[in-house]
Order: structure tokens, then sequence, then C-alpha cells
């Protein structure tokens, strides 16, 4: 399968996860609006989704998936599968463990990450609840994410990439289904949260089973590969996952300002993930087992160009998406969420907030694009370095911003860091040649740019031009966003295709060819100067 149709592959699949998440979102919208309770399982749900965007969406993989791709290619299926067993084996003890301890200590915990709760009746103990009911979410994900690894490697994406969908479709349910039974809507979306790591568990075991590798547990033991890959998760979850450490922070700081700001950032994040999981976790997913396979090989010259072209097309199609969060964030967030219990008000606060969010977007996926290239050559400290410095000025912009933009400035301060965490990993990677841009990349970035700032100046006017007609109602506004997207979709592919920026043909192309092969010249033009640090 070629790196493009790879990418297609996650990608498709993510889009629907991200549509059925945006069903899920309007109807928690409609029924909790912004405040007490929508903020209590917002941090119950963001808790525990930490650890899933960790590890199902790249991190925990990004310290497996090296290693077992490279028992694949070096010693077969038999010893892979064998490595594979030990590590769910032993994550699976080690995540018991952990699980039991925050359960007990979940008043103390909730003190730290949301302290401003304590401030509004019952919001803490509310929170407190709603978190014990959902965190056990975290065992069985990070379980889905090692079995996610073996399917991934195996070139088989479909079904790891589908399983987020299996968890919108059950919250979802939970909301219509259990809330006559329980005390709140949030008692019932936190049940869904889950029910949905078992249901999701279940899924990717079947699939590994499908493939001719089922991960049954056996007894614990600490070998030598397992031992390892414990030395390199911790890094590695830090080093690849700055942004959803931000988030957290984000939270935290939020929990102090006015009731209804957690909820304000959590719903302009949800719109972030779209263009984020659609593209960063698509393009990362499938090129962090192909790296690793061609630099074992030593493939070196397969393995540049598979990593120029990831960044040419993260970039085709997340400087738009940018851009359009961007220019008209009002109008999709009335359109998506304004109705039943969230309030114009609380449209205009989260569409500050998701343009905000939007500016770092681009710097977002190219931590994604870039980590697999430390991470391929086992490199996990220079990441963590990087993420750590990024961290502290993320804690300190927050503090800073916060204080003249509020909500909006904790938004900025995300995206101020992660362009920065990006910066410096793109840097390093190029300082140590291991990262050089390609006359095609070089070439077609102007071009790239170029079409977004007609696409964005397309949007503006559209928007400016349905502003003056007069509309109200679910329909109008969904007929006018839908207008405004499918127009500025049209300006960007006819700019993108008129100024060489990208070429149908081209693409449809890379979706049937597969990726560079060994070759002997590939072999033999050496490896690129190896990790520092």
């Amino acid at each position: 399968m070629s790196l493009l149709r790879s990418i297609a592959t996650v990608g498709g699949y993510t889009l629907l996860s991200r549509v059925t998440g945006f069903l899920r979102d309007i109807l928690v919208a409609g029924v909790l609006g912004a405040g007490t309770i929508s903020d209590a399982f917002f941090v119950a749900f963001r808790f525990p989704n930490l650890f899933r965007r960790l590890f199902a969406e790249g991190a925990f993989q990004a310290a497996f998936v090296p290693l077992f791709a490279g028992l694949l290619e070096t010693e077969g299926r038999a010893e892979a599968r064998r490595f594979a067993q030990r590590a769910f084996s032993v994550l699976a003890v080690i995540l018991l463990v952990f699980t039991a301890a925050i359960e007990v200590a979940m008043p103390l915990v909730m003190v730290v990450i949301a302290p401003g709760f304590d401030a509004v009746p019952g919001k803490m103990e509310l929170a407190t609840e709603l978190t014990r009911i959902a965190f056990p979410y975290l065992l069985f994900i990070s379980l889905v994410s090692l079995q996610s690894g073996v399917l991934n490697s195996l070139g088989r994406f479909a079904a790891a990439a589908a399983a987020p969908i299996l968890l919108n479709l059950t919250l979802i349910a939970a909301l219509l289904g259990l809330t006559p039974w329980v005390e709140t809507p949030g008692h019932a979306l936190a049940w869904g949260v889950c029910a949905a790591g078992v249901i999701q568990f279940a899924w990717l075991a079947w699939h590994c089973r499908r493939a001719g590798m089922a991960i049954t547990p056996i007894v614990p033991r600490l070998t030598p590969r397992v031992r390892t890959l414990g030395k390199r998760i911790l890094p590695v979850v830090l080093g690849g996952s700055l942004y959803q450490i931000n988030l957290l922070i984000g939270t935290i700081l939020a929990s102090l300002l006015a009731d209804g700001a957690v909820s304000w950032l959590y719903y302009a994040d949800r719109i972030t993930q779209l263009p984020l999981g659609v593209v960063g976790v698509a393009v990362s997913t499938a090129l962090l087992p192909l790296l690793s396979r061609q630099l074992k090989a030593g493939n070196w010259d397969a393995a540049a160009h598979n990593q120029n072209r990831a960044l040419e097309v993260a970039l085709l199609m997340t400087l738009p998406a940018a851009a359009a969060l961007m220019v008209i964030p009002g109008p999709v967030i009335a359109t998506l969420f304004e109705r039943g219990a969230f309030s114009p008000a609380d449209t205009a606060a989260t569409a500050a907030a998701l343009a905000a969010f939007a500016s770092g977007l681009p710097s977002y996926v190219l931590v994604k694009v870039l980590a697999p290239a430390f991470f391929a050559r086992e490199d996990t400290v220079t990441p963590v370095r990087i993420a750590a410095a990024a961290m502290v000025a993320n804690v300190a912009l927050n503090l800073v911003l916060m204080q003249v933009w509020g909500h909006v400035g904790i938004a900025l301060a995300a995206a101020l860091s992660n362009w920065g965490n990006a910066i410096a990993l793109a840097w390093v990677l190029h300082r140590r040649g291991q990262l050089g841009l390609d006359g095609r990349f070089k070439a077609r970035l102007p071009r790239i740019a170029l079409a977004t700032a007609l696409m964005s100046v397309a949007l503006a006017l559209g928007a400016w031009g349905l502003g003056q007609i007069p509309a109200s109602g679910d329909l109008a506004r969904a007929t006018a966003l839908a207008t405004l997207v499918i127009g500025g979709l049209l300006v960007y592919g006819l700019a993108a295709q008129l100024s060489g920026a990208a070429s149908l043909g081209e693409i449809k192309g890379m979706l049937r060819r597969r990726p560079a092969a060994s070759s002997a010249s590939s072999a033999s033009s050496g490896p690129p100067e190896g990790p520092r640090g």
C-alpha cells in the first residue's frame, strides 16, 4: 500500500469518526449546554481521554511500532507476535494497578486538574464522581493502542482507524438511552465512556485474530525487549503529545475562570480535532511503520522521499483548514452547536477560542509528521527535551495571556508553544542531516500558501455577503455554512491546480503506487548522521 493510500485509509475513517463525534457533540451541547454539568463531564472525559490521545493516537505506538516492525522485518511474524504478547501482559498489569490507584486518589487528583470547581457548590464532587465512572476507559484504550500498533505494522490501518467511531456511537446511545435512568445526563455519558473502552478492545482483538496476530495474555515477564519498550514509553508519550498536555494545562487554568470556560475550550478543540485527526494523525500513523521498516532495511533515500511527501500532504490539507477556521469561526460554531442550552453568548466565546486554536493547527500537524522521524530512529530523548521546553513556555504564556484575553489567551498560548515545538523538531532534524527539503517541496510550498490566501479572501467575502441576507434557524445557518465550505473548497482546489500546488492526476497515481521499495542505490547511499543526545 502506498504512503498516500495509507494516509487516505486512516484519514477517511478518522473523518467518519470526527463526523460522528460532531453529531455526538451537537447532541451533548443541546442537552448540557455550557455550565456546571457540562464542565464536570468534560473534565471527567478529558482526563482518561488525555491518555487515549497519548496512547491510541500515536505516542505509545511511536515506542512500540519501531520495535515490532523491526522484528517483523528481521525475525518474522512469530517472534514479533511473542513480543506483542509479552508487552500486552506487562502493560495490562501496570494499567490495572495504576487505574486502581487513581480511582482511590480521585478526590485529590480532581483538586489538581480542576481547582476552580470548588467555587461552585457541588461541582467538584460531581466531577470526581463522573471521572471515577469514566476512568477505567484508560485501561482498555491503552491495550487497544498496542493492538492498533500491531495492525498498523502489518499494513492493516482500517480497523484501528475505525475504532473511535465506536466511542462516538456508544456515547450517543448512552445519552439517549441511559439519561432517564441515572442522576444526570453527565452520568449517562460517563458510563458510556467506560462501556466504549470495552467495545473498542473487543473490536481490535477480533481484527488481530483475523490477521493471524491474536494477542493473548501470558505470564508477565520483563524480557530485555519489554524493558527497552518500557524505557521508551514515557519520553515518547511526553515528546509526541505536547498538544494534549497543553490542553490539560489549559483545562486546569480554565477552571479558574468563568463558569463555562472549560466547555468553550472543549467545543473549540473539538473543531480543531477534525483536520488534526484527519491529516496529522493519519499521516503520523501511516508514516511511522513505513519509516521504521525502511530505515531498518537501510533504504535512506526512500525514507527521505516519504518524509518530504508526508510534509507536503500535511501542509496541502492543513493550511487551508487553519485559514478557514480563522476566517469563519462564528458560522462554524453557530451552525454546529447553537441550539437548546447552548446560547449565542456561548457561540461568541467558543468561536474566539476556535480562531486562536486554529492559528496553531499547522504546527500541531507538523509535530505529528516530524516526530516519527525521531521515533523511527529509536531516538526518544530529543523530542522530550524539546517538549519540556515548549511546555514551560506554554505555562508562562498561559499565565500572561489569560490575564488579557481569558480563555482565548489559553488557546493562543497552546498554539504559540506548539509552533515552538514544531520549529525546534525541524531544526534538530535538519542539523543532523535527517531532514532535507527536496526541490518539489520547496517549489510547492509557496503555491500552497497562495492557494490558501485566495481561498481565505473568497471565504471572507462570502461570509460578508451571506451576512447581509436576513436568516434564522438551523436550516438557514446550515445552508449558509455549506455554501461557504463548498465555495472555499472549489476556490482552493482550482487555485491549487492552476498554480501547480497539487495535481489531481498525480494524486490518483500516488494512491495506486506502492511506496519506494528497497533498492541497491537507496541502500548504498548510506545513513544520515545518527541521533545525538
